[in-house]
């Protein structure tokens, strides 16, 4: 979902304004009209919160994407960890259906990090943030093993059961996992499906 085309660009004054407002990003990246792209979409498990892209090619790493989570004029900072994610859940609130369930968890993956980056959830391999440079045998790896991630109902505490193919590191695993109506999810458990790939998810947002 954050590789679609679904984004709406920001331009004129309010890019402007909207710069003015957090730059330097972070304490230490700067940002101009000329140079900095900022996007913004709709996310299907919220009614009041949009989430805002923005890049600049003269930051480094060049594929550094910023988000943002913006609420009733308020920003929440995607960081990679969970707090901006469950604080904005209490506020809007979220609301997760079973329709919108694999959309969240896309995003909660993607957006709350380990130690090596997100937990892409790998469906197919026209996902941008797979590995551009892979050597045959991890793509034959790849291509054998994602699939698209699953609703598979729910359980006896209203909790959303799903299932997926995640790479994390330079590694794959399939998933189980647990989505609260609340917007906390549970990794009930992931098994090894292809490990020590020679290549891996490279997609800073920090």
């Amino acid at each position: 979902m954050y590789q679609d085309d679904n984004w709406n660009p920001v331009t004129g004054e309010e890019l402007a304004g909207f710069l003015d407002q957090v730059s330097p990003i972070d304490g230490k990246y700067k940002t101009s009209p000329q140079t900095t792209q900022v996007a913004w979409r709709a996310l299907p498990f919220y009614e009041r919160v949009v989430l805002i892209r923005v890049r600049d090619g003269s930051w480094s790493p060049k594929n550094l994407n910023i988000y943002y989570l913006t609420l009733d004029g308020s920003l929440f900072r995607l960081n990679g960890t969970s707090p901006p994610i469950h604080e904005v859940n209490a506020k809007s609130p979220i609301k997760v259906t079973e329709q919108n369930v694999l959309d969240y968890l896309r995003f909660f993956c993607f957006f709350v990090r380990g130690e090596e980056g997100p937990f892409l959830i790998a469906e197919d391999m026209e996902n941008p943030y797979l590995p551009k440079n892979m050597d045959d045998q991890t793509r034959t790896a790849i291509e054998n093993t994602i699939r698209p991630a699953s609703y598979e109902g729910k359980n006896e505490q209203g909790f959303f059961l799903c299932d997926g193919v995640v790479f994390y590191s330079n590694a794959l695993f399939i998933a189980n996992f647990a989505v609260q109506p609340t917007g906390m999810i549970e990794m009930l458990d992931d098994d090894p499906i292809a490990t020590n790939l020679t290549a891996k998810v490279d997609a800073p947002i920090t």
